[in-house]
C-alpha cells in the first residue's frame, strides 16, 4: 500500500518465522504526512490481500461494489455493500473470493490524530465492537461525499491540507460511531470522547492502551511480554498509580486487560497461522507452554489446539507473497 511511517527505502525488519507480514504505510517523502486515501486500484493489490495480514496503522474502507469475504481476527462478514469497516492496527484481516471489490480505502497512523486524540478511542471501540457496519442509503451517499472530499484533498496537497484531512477524517469517524450507536437496542448513540489531557490519570491510561495494543503490530515492540509492574515502570508511575488511572479510565484494572489482549492476540495467531502452541505462548509473553495452556483455557473454556481446531479458517493463499504494502 502507498503512502506510510518510513520511506519505501527504509529497511524493514524481517518478521519471525511463523509470523503473519506486518505492513507499514510508507510515505514518499520525508516530510509527508502519514496518510493516503483512494480506490483499492490506486491504493494497489494489497487492499486487496487474501492471506492474513496486519498493519502498523488504521484502515477504513467503504465498500462501494463487490462480492465475497472480509475476515478480521476471528469474525468474518459477507459482502453485501454499502458497507464501512476499521481494522486496527495489530488485526489480522484478509479478504476471501472478493470479486469486484470496489471502492475507497483510508490508511493513517496513530499519529496523524494529533488534532484530535480522542479519535483513537473511537476508532478502539468501532474495531472491536462494530469493525463492519451495513449503511443504509442516506449513509452511504455522505460517506461516499465525505471519502471523496477526503480524496480532492489528498490529491491537491494545498497549504492546510493536513488540518483539513484531519477534520474530515473526524467527521467521519463521529458519524460512523453515530450508525453503531444506533444499531444498538437500548444504548445511547456512541458520541466522541474530549480531548484526552496531556498528563495525570487519563494520559497514563492511555499510553497504557496503547502499549498493550503496539503487539504483533511492529515486530519491533511487543507490549505483551510486560507485566503490569514492567507496563508501569515504562510509563515511569508506580503499579498503584497505574491500576488507579486505567480503573478511572475504562472501570478495570490493567491486569485485566492485559490478559484479555494475550488472549486475543493468541486467538489470532492460532486461528490464523501454523504456528505451533510453544511458539504461540512465546509471542503473547508466557515462557511456560503448559501455564499458557492452562491460562488459555480459563480465559476461553478450550485448549489451544481444540480453538485452533474449531476456529483454523486461512485462506489458502496464506504462503502468498505480500509484496509491497
Amino acid at each position: 500500500m502507498r503512502g506510510t511511517t518510513a520511506s519505501p527505502a527504509t529497511a524493514r525488519p524481517a518478521p519471525r518465522r511463523g509470523d503473519p507480514p506486518v505492513h507499514r504505510l510508507e510515505v514518499r517523502l520525508p516530510d509527508d504526512v502519514p496518510f493516503a486515501v483512494g480506490s483499492f486500484d490506486s491504493i494497489g493489490p494489497m487492499s486487496r490481500a487474501a492471506f492474513p495480514h496486519r498493519h502498523t496503522f488504521y484502515e477504513i474502507v467503504h465498500v462501494t461494489r463487490g462480492s465475497g469475504t472480509h475476515v478480521v481476527d476471528l469474525a468474518r462478514w459477507e459482502l453485501s455493500p454499502p458497507h464501512l469497516g476499521v481494522i486496527l492496527p495489530g488485526q489480522l484481516h484478509h479478504w476471501e473470493d472478493a470479486r469486484g471489490l470496489d471502492g475507497s480505502v483510508v490508511l493513517f497512523t496513530p499519529e496523524f490524530l494529533v488534532d484530535h486524540p480522542g479519535d483513537q478511542e473511537l476508532l478502539r471501540r468501532l474495531g472491536e465492537r462494530h469493525a463492519w457496519l451495513r449503511l443504509d442509503p442516506a449513509a452511504h451517499a455522505r460517506t461516499a461525499r465525505l471519502m471523496a472530499e477526503l480524496a480532492e484533498e489528498y490529491a491537491h496537497g494545498d497549504p492546510g491540507f493536513a488540518t483539513v484531512l484531519r477534520s474530515l477524517l473526524h467527521v467521519l469517524l463521529v458519524r460512523a460511531a453515530r450508525l453503531a450507536g444506533a444499531g444498538e437496542r437500548g444504548r445511547a448513540p456512541a458520541r466522541a470522547p474530549g480531548p484526552v489531557p496531556g498528563s495525570g490519570p487519563a494520559a497514563v491510561a492511555e499510553e497504557f492502551a496503547r502499549l498493550i495494543a503496539r503487539t504483533g503490530a511492529d515486530t519491533g515492540a511487543d507490549g505483551l511480554r510486560l507485566s503490569v509492574r514492567a507496563c508501569a515502570d515504562r510509563l515511569g508511575v508506580t503499579p498503584g498509580y497505574l491500576t488507579e488511572a486505567v480503573r478511572a479510565a475504562v472501570g478495570r484494572t490493567p491486569g485485566s486487560l492485559l490478559r484479555e489482549a494475550r488472549t486475543q492476540e493468541a486467538q489470532r495467531l492460532l486461528a490464523r497461522t501454523d504456528l505451533s502452541v510453544r511458539q504461540v505462548a512465546a509471542r503473547t509473553g508466557f515462557e511456560d507452554p503448559a501455564y499458557f495452556c492452562r491460562f488459555f483455557r480459563r480465559e476461553t473454556g478450550m485448549s489451544p489446539g481444540g480453538f485452533r481446531k474449531h476456529h483454523d479458517r486461512r485462506a489458502a493463499s496464506i504462503e502468498a507473497e505480500p509484496g509491497r504494502a
